[in-house]
């Protein structure tokens, strides 16, 4: 398992490098990611998050159209080709910033295609929760967080409600991350 770097820190920023080569390294990050949402009970967990800029996610999710348990899965490189015109709103919430969770329109049903740990071509259609996750862990390759996506008077609440956490000191973990690059 893997820190979960927090809001504040650049990498989360930053656009993730696509995946170059599936090798031993890349099962490697796939497994960390993998046990790093699982201990963190998260729907989804993207590499710059535990401090790797490359383009991969794990997934975690259950979608009234998935078996009870739900599905687990990762994405190397992914990409959104499909996403629907319908959108659904519903609270979203995001392991770099625990604790905050708003209200977000997302579609209802996206189409991600990419690859495997194995390199193996995949193909992920979801619905709610499932698409609300590969586009929430999509953005985060591309350096954008939720709170990004939010309205214009939301995104003010909840930028104020980080810094007034920062202020107050309290003992939340929304500050100012101590990694910087890539690890």
């Amino acid at each position: 398992m893997r820190p979960i770097r927090i809001f504040g820190d650049p990498l989360l920023r930053r656009i993730a490098a696509p995946v170059p080569d599936f090798d031993s390294s890349l099962r490697r990050l796939v497994r960390d990611l993998t046990e790093t949402l699982t201990d963190a009970s998260g729907a989804g967990l993207a590499a710059p998050q535990i401090g790797v800029g490359l383009r991969v996610f794990a997934y975690v999710v259950t979608d009234e159209s998935m078996e009870e348990y739900g599905t687990m899965g990762h994405v190397v490189n992914p990409v959104l080709v499909e996403q629907s015109a319908e959108a659904i709103e519903d609270t979203e919430g995001c392991l770099s910033l625990p604790g905050l969770e708003y209200e977000l329109a997302r579609p209802g049903r996206v189409v991600a295609e990419g690859f495997d740990q194995h390199g193996e071509p995949l193909r992920i259609e979801g619905t709610e929760r499932l698409a609300r996750c590969l586009a929430h862990e999509t953005d985060h390759l591309d350096g954008v967080l939720f709170i990004d996506r939010l309205d214009p008077v939301t995104r003010r609440r909840a930028l104020q409600e980080i810094s007034e956490r920062v202020v107050a000191g309290e003992d939340v973990p929304v500050k100012r991350s101590p990694h910087s690059g890539l690890l």
